[in-house]
Order: C-alpha cells, then sequence, then structure tokens
C-alpha cells in the first residue's frame, strides 16, 4: 500500500480537539455541569417526578407546623392534630374515621378517570388511605432533606479539617469517626423513636447526626490529594488564609463528590425510617409514616392488598428518584464522562474541520519481479524488474561473455 503525501493537511492543532471539547468550548466550568446534568435523561425524569410527589404531598391533606402531634378535641367536639395546620384542597385528614364507601377498596378508576371519594381506599375503621400515605409521605420526606442536610453540613465541616490540617487534628477526627461508625443506626434510631416519636423533624436530625461517617471519610480523601494541588500553593503565597482555601479553592474541586454521597444518604435515610417506623420505633400514632401504615395493615395483606400498594409505591418512588438524580450529578460532575454527540452535531464538527486534501491510498506491487506495470506515487515512472547479473547458460556474467 502507498499513500499520497496530503498537500492540504491544516496547520492548526484546534482541529484536533474532540468533538465534545468544541461543545463545550469557552463555558464555565458550572455552566458543562448543569448542561450534562439537564441532558441526564433519567435524572431529569426522577427530578420531575420527585418535584410532582414533593407537591402533591404537601398540597393534598395539608401540613402541620409545630405543636405537639397529638390528637386533642377541638372547639366543636371533632379530633383534630394539636399544632397549627394548613388545610389542603383534599376533604379529608389522615386520623378521622368515615363511613366505609366501596366496601373500603379503592374508588380510583383510571378510564374515565376519577378519583372517587377514596381513591386509594380505607381500613376497617374507615380511615382514608390516601391522606394517610400523604401524610407519610410529608414525613419520610421531610426525615430524607434533614437527614441531608445535617449529614452535608457535619461530613464536610469534620472532613475537610481532617484532611487539611492533617497530624494530630486528622487522628483525633479519625478516631471519632470510628467510634460514631460502630454504633447501629437501627438501634440508636430505635432509642430516639421511642423518645421523640411522632416528631419527624427531631428524629431527622438525630438519624443525620449518625450517618455523616461515609462523607467525612471521601471528604478528607479529597482534600488530603488537593492539598497538595499548584493552585493551593499559589493562593498561600498570594496571602489567602486557610479558611479561604478550604473553602473556596479546595471545596469547590470536591463538589462532585459531596452531592453524590449526599443523595445517597437521603436514599438510603428513606429506607431506614421506613423500616424504623415498620419496627414500630419511628415515627408514632397519631402520627403516620409510609413504614407505619405497612405495619399497621401487615396482617390483612391476603384480604385487602390496597393497603400496602400505596405506600410501598411511594416508599419506592422516593428511593428509586434520589437514586437517579444522584446517577445524573455523578456523570455530570465527572470529567471523564463524554457526553453522547447526536449525529446532526457531529456532522457539524467534522464540516467545521479543514478538509485533508491529496490522500489517496492505491495498490502497491507485491513482488518487485511483477510483469504488471505498477504506480507509485512517490517513485513516478514504472519499475521494471532488475537483469540478472548471471547468464543462464553459465556461470560467469554477461559482461564478459565473447
Amino acid at each position: 500500500m502507498s499513500t499520497t503525501i496530503p498537500t492540504g493537511a491544516p496547520q492548526d492543532r484546534g482541529s484536533e480537539q474532540s468533538i465534545e471539547q468544541k461543545a463545550v468550548a469557552g463555558l464555565s466550568q458550572g455552566t458543562i455541569v448543569r448542561r450534562r446534568f439537564v441532558r441526564h435523561v433519567g435524572a431529569m425524569s426522577a427530578l420531575v417526578v420527585l418535584v410532582g410527589v414533593i407537591v402533591l404531598a404537601f398540597t393534598s391533606v395539608g401540613t402541620v407546623i409545630g405543636g405537639t402531634g397529638t390528637l386533642e378535641a377541638g372547639s366543636t367536639g371533632q379530633l383534630q392534630i394539636n399544632g397549627f395546620r394548613i388545610p389542603g384542597w383534599w376533604p379529608l385528614d389522615w386520623f378521622t374515621q368515615y363511613p366505609i364507601v366501596n366496601g373500603g377498596a379503592p374508588t380510583l378508576t383510571l378510564w374515565p378517570f376519577s378519583l372517587g371519594e377514596h381513591p386509594f381506599g380505607q381500613d376497617t375503621l374507615g380511615k382514608d388511605i390516601f391522606a394517610q400515605v400523604m401524610r407519610g409521605t410529608q414525613q419520610s420526606i421531610t426525615v430524607m432533606f434533614l437527614v441531608g442536610v445535617v449529614s452535608l453540613v457535619v461530613g464536610v465541616v469534620l472532613g475537610a479539617l481532617s484532611g487539611f490540617y492533617r497530624g494530630w487534628v486528622d487522628s483525633l477526627i479519625m478516631r471519632f469517626t470510628d467510634v460514631v461508625i460502630i454504633i447501629p443506626i437501627i438501634v440508636i434510631g430505635s432509642i430516639l423513636g421511642k423518645i421523640f416519636g411522632g416528631n419527624a423533624i427531631v428524629f431527622g436530625i438525630f438519624l443525620g447526626i449518625l450517618s455523616w461517617t461515609g462523607l467525612a471519610r471521601l471528604v478528607r480523601g479529597d482534600f488530603l490529594a488537593l492539598r497538595e494541588r499548584e493552585f493551593v500553593d499559589a493562593a498561600r503565597v498570594a496571602g489567602a488564609s486557610n479558611g479561604r482555601i478550604i473553602f473556596r479553592h479546595i471545596l469547590p474541586n470536591a463538589v462532585g463528590v459531596i452531592i453524590v454521597n449526599t443523595t445517597l444518604l437521603m436514599s438510603a435515610a428513606v429506607l431506614i425510617e421506613a423500616a424504623l417506623s415498620f419496627l414500630g420505633f419511628g415515627i408514632s400514632y397519631p402520627d403516620v409514616s409510609l413504614g407505619q401504615i405497612i405495619s399497621e395493615y401487615r396482617e390483612a395483606f391476603r384480604t385487602r392488598p390496597w393497603l400496602f400498594w400505596w405506600p410501598g409505591l411511594f416508599i419506592v418512588i422516593l428511593a428509586l428518584c434520589i437514586n437517579f438524580i444522584g446517577d445524573g450529578l455523578r456523570d455530570a460532575f465527572d470529567p471523564r464522562q463524554q457526553a453522547k454527540v447526536s449525529r446532526r452535531k457531529a456532522n457539524r464538527a467534522v464540516a467545521a474541520i479543514p478538509s485533508i486534501q491529496g490522500v489517496t491510498m492505491v495498490e502497491g506491487p507485491t513482488s518487485p519481479f511483477d510483469n504488471e506495470r505498477q504506480t507509485d506515487s512517490f517513485a513516478g515512472p514504472p519499475l521494471s524488474p532488475p537483469s540478472d547479473p548471471t547468464d543462464r547458460r553459465g556461470d560467469r556474467p554477461k559482461d564478459d561473455q565473447p
């Protein structure tokens, strides 16, 4: 095979950039992360579903602010929750017993679409399951976000201090982290649930205090690597304080690991709260949670399965949405992830590169003794077979023949 020398090859090295590099040229890191996250189909779908669930849960049956959360008789003689309740658009609540309709089965129909009086059904006492599931979803979401916020603050601060200062500070914080790690969350959560049962805010705060250890270790590892980078030395030379270096220079470079791990903690918090409530150590009566609903009606699994469908479905939705969002954030913050480029954008990027002219591949001779005329772009004239230096009739060369 022979190759013709390219006559119009581009000299500028910018043409060697990949299509992905051309797509993000001139953009800030925040813009690149935001664009990658928005283009992640799974993460955006999960974000839309999660926002929809949050809006549905907090606007349907309303919410209660402050108070003890216990039931008390109102001025009209009806039971009401102690605290300031913001009403929602759903007329029923989660603690009142109503007349049983449709044998307690769900009245929700998809075609024609109709919610009915009790779309998720009723229990044997006549309580509305839709209101209970919405209230339980509120509790799970509250615990989920509180665990995420508390774990984020405690884990980032302790991990940053440990990785930046090293020495005795690192040893002290890591030994304290080891002590917290060996404490079983289920056992401590059970004790806290019995002491502060019914208060999702206090329950979520205490769970967050016990869930920061993994995040602190990850942040410490990132800080140990980043503190040796050139930009940190440049900040020290410029006179920046340790606090400014930690929070303005190193921490933004570790934000990817922090956000992804925080979303995983929030997803685990939903399952931990449901498990503790199922065991009877989480949110207690008269308030409800998704795990408590499943635990309360576990004996009626065969006869009234709809009592399990809806709380279980919302537990799965919350956990999956947080996991998908975390997966999208991981891909967005990871610079090694290459975005998929559509065919149209690929063609446009290739068209922007100067064309390479004069490159041809032609077949060359397989042997210098071939009888066929072969063209070589470097040699020009056809190749001819060399003459035999010896005479076929003897051993002497032809020049020595008489």
